[in-house]
């Protein structure tokens, strides 16, 4: 098997992976990673489902992912995990650093002289901030639509056909779902602008996108990094230069990784102690990144 020759990036934009969810598509953003070499990476918020974790579903191939990220800090890749709702429990940790990796909640850094705000979004989800618990049960009739969604797309391809996504179509013909995308994109850009960023960037809403938002104040460029559940997308910087990544099965018809798959199921003090072991076998409000 030929090795896949790595794209280099200079910086990589990861959100939304819900590691220990039946929707999480590990194995493909496995090849994805499998792919690139980045410089620096920016996990941002919701990349382990730890409101899940009760269900005690974990796979190899998501521990696989948690390996991944452990072997690029190990080559000097700085890493930046910036807490989500789903992961909120690591927001105790905000301003941990160990080596390469640092935990926060929110993140500015200076790109090429391009003042960049990054941040998960769930702080602009008014539903999230006064009802968790409504959130909360929304999140898991979402997986138990990504699992009916699962075994639809194993009888779809069984016939032949490709992949589709329920949720995603749900999403996108509810007018209620459209109109609070389009005011999480506004409000996101109207801040931003009244603070000078050049860039902002989101995760939280499951909707990729990059765009110019203008207002009578100014301009900012929104970049939502999507997800690895329904769109399979990613923020890569490189050359001065944003790009929206789009996972194409087509592209990777010889995958870089051996994943297996069965299951694993474990303890959540057993996944912890494993994820723990791995990072310690391993070896810095505006921070500028030099990818010379």
């Amino acid at each position: 098997m030929s090795k896949i020759k790595k794209r280099k990036i200079d910086l990589l934009v990861l959100s939304d992976i819900h590691l220990g969810t039946y929707g999480c598509q590990s194995k493909e953003l496995l090849n994805y990673m499998n792919s690139i070499k980045p410089k620096v990476v920016v996990l941002n918020g919701d990349i382990i489902d730890m409101w899940q974790f009760s269900k005690r579903y974990w796979p190899k191939s998501h521990m696989q992912i948690v390996h991944k990220i452990i072997h690029w800090l190990s080559k000097g890749v700085k890493v930046y995990y910036i807490t989500g709702n789903h992961d909120e429990m690591l927001r105790k940790f905000a301003g941990f650093k160990m080596g390469k990796l640092s935990i926060e909640n929110k993140l500015v850094l200076d790109l090429d002289g391009k003042k960049t705000w990054i941040f998960h979004g769930d702080v602009f989800d008014v539903t999230m901030k006064h009802s968790k618990w409504l959130t909360r049960l929304g999140s898991h009739g979402y997986d138990a639509l990504i699992l009916i969604n699962a075994f639809c797309n194993w009888i779809s391809i069984k016939m032949g056909k490709g992949k589709i996504s329920l949720s995603k179509n749900i999403k996108n013909s509810v007018k209620k779902a459209v109109k609070f995308i389009n005011d999480f994109e506004k409000i996101t850009a109207d801040i931003a602008i009244t603070n000078g960023y050049d860039y902002v960037l989101c995760g939280h809403i499951h909707h990729p996108e990059m765009k110019t938002i203008t207002t009578e104040h100014g301009e900012v460029m929104y970049l939502n990094s999507g997800d690895w559940i329904e769109n399979l997308t990613a923020l890569e910087y490189n050359n001065k230069e944003w790009k929206l990544y789009k996972y194409e099965p087509a592209d990777f018809k010889e995958p870089d990784h051996n994943t297996e798959d069965a299951l694993v199921l474990m303890e959540n003090g057993q996944i912890f102690e494993e994820m723990l072991g791995s990072f310690l076998k391993t070896k810095d409000i505006i921070t500028p990144l030099n990818f010379k």
